[in-house]
């Protein structure tokens, strides 16, 4: 599957420090030190309805990772997958009259398009589920030959991963059963599905069913794959056994990342799957959580056609800490154009304050578990003074533009 463009990242002068991130197994901040090159890992959208602002902050968060460690110098490899097949794409598709996958191609397309405007760094691979089905299935038959997996005999050709099979499971989440019995059935979870060992077991493989589209599975005979084997066998066919960074929404804190994890354990033998599981908040639309069922979903899409400006957007969902639940309103908006209208004053200024020490101050405030906010008032303050007339460093305004754009990914 095809990524979205890139763009041109500036260099800039000397190199970043290490990176802390906040791990949630661990729940605490911890450095993230990869050798030579960072992994990472992001989950990516299921393609049944426009890119929303949560999409955007959650994006936007990994992005300013990826900075963060090539600005210290460091390789990277990011792999992003599309859930081009799954039940709600499924279930909206047939609520349309839609063909399931003209409507994934035109979503991911769009999808595509929003991340170009909000200027986030492609991934290295870009990957659908549908295109890794065989290697899924591999996998699949590998944990029902290790005793890891588990065949309903109720003929539905539906396969489960037995937790059992997964001693530490629970160690990314931190949940007890009963919250996780809570949680479950609300992410997506089947735990009343008659025949399971164990309500939590996920499932891997599901049998094909008469009006949905299915795959050979080979001994599996034909279905389609479970959601977090999907992202398990993605990240280890292109990243390697064990990986610095999964990512994704706190929403997919569990059952998501606890399965996908559990499994690529199993599949290898080595654990932790991921030195650091890190979690974007959610982004609610005027203190009320924003959800599909509500109604209240904002869109980058529809922002972009209101000629709303993406850095405006990007901005304004980087002035809250990217682990924080927060709101977006009108006037955090509002905050955000006035904010990238001053420091556009700012940059165009004949000179400023130090250019090198509000790179220093981005760099420290960003690599602390990526302080936006802090990085964000950094900036605010070189950018009174030079519209001040404070400062005579020549140099700054373009070393303090390269440092909004190569750090924070705004274009002034």
């Amino acid at each position: 599957m095809e990524s979205w463009l890139g763009h041109e990242v500036p260099r800039l002068p000397g190199r970043g420090g290490p990176l802390t991130l906040f791990d949630s197994a661990r729940r605490g901040v911890h450095p993230s030190s990869p050798d030579g090159t960072a992994t990472m890992y992001v989950c990516g959208i299921t393609p049944y309805d426009a890119t929303h602002l949560g999409h955007a902050a959650t994006m936007i968060s990994f992005d300013l990772v990826q900075r963060m460690w090539r600005d210290a110098g460091l390789g990277v490899r990011y792999v992003q997958n599309v859930t081009d097949i799954d039940d709600p794409l499924l279930e909206r598709a047939e609520r349309d009259g839609e063909d399931w996958k003209v409507l994934a191609m035109r979503e991911t397309a769009l999808f595509r398009e929003d991340m170009e405007a909000l200027r986030i760094i492609p991934p290295e691979h870009y990957v659908g589920a549908v295109e890794s089905i065989p290697d899924i299935a591999e996998k699949v038959l590998v944990l029902l030959k290790d005793g890891a997996a588990y065949r309903l005999d109720d003929g539905s050709g539906d396969v489960y991963f037995d937790i059992s099979a997964a001693p530490a499971f629970g160690y990314e989440s931190n949940l007890s059963r009963a919250e996780m019995l809570e949680i479950f059935p609300e992410r997506g979870g089947d735990p009343d599905r008659a025949g399971k060992r164990d309500p939590l077991d996920p499932l891997l493989w599901r049998g094909a069913r008469a009006g949905e589209p299915s795959w050979p599975g080979g001994d599996l005979g034909p279905g389609r794959p479970g959601w977090h084997i999907e992202c398990a066998v993605i990240a280890l066919n292109l990243l390697g056994e064990t990986i610095d960074v999964q990512g994704g929404g706190n929403d997919l804190l569990f059952p998501h990342h606890e399965c996908s994890a559990a499994h690529a354990e199993r599949l290898t033998g080595r654990a932790p799957f991921a030195s650091h599981y890190m979690h974007a908040g959610m982004i609610g639309l005027d203190g009320e959580k924003m959800s599909k069922s509500k109604g209240n979903l904002v869109f980058v899409s529809r922002l972009r056609a209101d000629r709303v400006d993406p850095m405006a957007v990007r901005l304004g969902l980087m002035a809250g800490h990217y682990r924080a639940d927060r709101t977006w309103t009108d006037d955090v908006l509002t905050a955000a154009q006035d904010r990238l209208a001053r420091w556009r004053r700012a940059v165009a200024a004949p000179a400023g304050p130090s250019g090198a020490e509000l790179l220093a101050a981005v760099r420290d405030r960003l690599a602390d578990d990526l302080d936006t906010p802090g990085a964000l008032a950094a900036v605010d303050d070189w950018a009174a003074r030079a519209v001040a007339g404070t400062g005579d460093d020549a140099g700054a305004p373009a070393v303090v533009a390269d440092t909004v754009d190569a750090l924070l990914g705004v274009r002034l």
